[in-house]
């Protein structure tokens, strides 16, 4: 009798479980239908993020180089001829204008034709050659801070460097630099970027953000859309319970999702040149980690929502931000502590440090498990937080 009892537990458990499978996988095949009735509108969520890499990674992931230069040489002689060659062969500086006089370059700064001016007076070369200190004006277009910048190291940089040859030559010549050394060898040695290139920095950022900007755009009308179209209570009148319901509305944006970062990482590799240096299949897992949780997310947002335009608004709040406070385009190190703080309440914050560590370093599991073990519970917590605010809307 006892054996008959427990069997016939076990047997109705096993019936509960397939009919919970097969309750979730009607909700997932619906879901599904409805994403593959417009065509146009499937191409365009595979599509878009593709696009939006190529763009954002042109736009921002560049290198600042060939800076307009405007130069005014009323020296004319070779040192201040080889002042200007370093500069424009360094690449930061683009040699684009020639002017008469200091006013003139000031001019074309304010019409906003170059932003950077080199000013060189007439008696420059007479008093280097004297063993004097020949003074340079150089001006810069301060309205862009990061060309600004870039301008005001190239520039101290490169006169510099002539300032030691200088220096050298006159110690050469007078006897006393034979056997002239530095006191001090300091060697540095780049590591993940030798190259020191912008882009591997930005496209494992970019491929971050545009997954959370393209998940929540996805799951974000899920629930709200069924309410204003009325089908919302069809589905409250089935034996469809709460986890089904939701877990059947993400699986199907799942594999859209997962589709587009197979994609975005294939163009950052090939087009880009952005290659994965650790394990695909430890980002492809991480990836997945993050993609239930951003659909979660938005799967939540349309449970809060009454309207499709609440939704979008709401979605926006939390995409907006990302841009910033999850390290995208400034260091997190530097933010004022509250929008540092914030930036733990955004799962591609976890996500962008797991996509660079992986793609630019190699990183392994352990070593990213202190960004693994957040993404993972944000994940879950997301997830039970939709089921029971859809349960209490029931």
């Amino acid at each position: 009798m006892k054996i008959a009892c427990v069997c016939g537990q076990k047997l109705n458990k096993e019936v509960h479980v397939g009919q919970s499978f097969r309750r979730m996988l009607t909700i997932v095949r619906k879901e599904w239908l409805h994403i593959i009735r417009d065509p146009r509108t499937l191409g365009l969520v595979i599509i878009m993020p593709v696009m939006m890499l190529f763009l954002l990674g042109y736009a921002v992931a560049n290198d600042v180089k060939d800076i307009p230069l405007a130069v005014a040489d009323l020296s004319h002689t070779d040192a201040s001829r080889t002042l200007v060659d370093k500069l424009t062969v360094s690449e930061f500086f683009k040699y684009t204008h020639v002017a008469q006089s200091e006013n003139e370059i000031l001019e074309m700064l304010d019409a906003g034709t170059v932003k950077a001016g080199l000013y060189i007076p007439e008696n420059f070369g007479r008093i280097v050659s004297t063993g004097g200190v020949g003074t340079i004006q150089f001006y810069i277009d301060g309205s862009n801070p990061t060309v600004a910048q870039t301008a005001q190291l190239a520039a101290e940089t490169i006169s510099q460097s002539m300032s030691q040859e200088i220096l050298v030559q006159r110690l050469e010549r007078s006897g006393t630099g034979m056997h002239l050394s530095l006191p001090v060898d300091a060697r540095i040695r780049y590591l993940y970027n030798p190259d020191m290139k912008r882009m591997n920095f930005m496209i494992p950022g970019l491929v971050a953000i545009i997954l959370q900007i393209q998940t929540l755009l996805l799951t974000a009308f899920a629930i709200v859309r069924e309410r204003e179209q009325g089908t919302l209570e069809q589905l409250i009148v089935t034996p469809v319970r709460s986890w089904e319901l939701m877990l059947g509305k993400i699986l199907p944006f799942v594999v859209v999702a997962f589709v587009n970062v197979i994609m975005t990482v294939t163009v950052g590799a090939v087009w880009f040149g952005v290659k994965v240096v650790g394990s695909i299949a430890l980002l492809a897992g991480l990836s997945l980690i993050f993609l239930l949780g951003s659909l979660g997310l938005g799967v939540l947002i349309s449970n809060i929502s009454k309207t499709q335009m609440q939704a979008m608004y709401m979605a926006s709040f939390i995409m907006m931000p990302s841009f910033i406070l999850a390290g995208l385009l400034f260091p997190r190190e530097n933010m004022p502590w509250l929008a540092y703080y914030a930036g733990y309440l955004l799962p591609v914050t976890y996500f962008l440090e797991i996509v660079r560590g992986i793609i630019l370093k190699g990183a392994e599991f352990f070593t990213l498990w202190n960004w693994i073990w957040p993404m993972a519970v944000f994940s879950i917590v997301v997830f039970f937080a939709s089921v029971l605010l859809f349960h209490k809307r029931l």
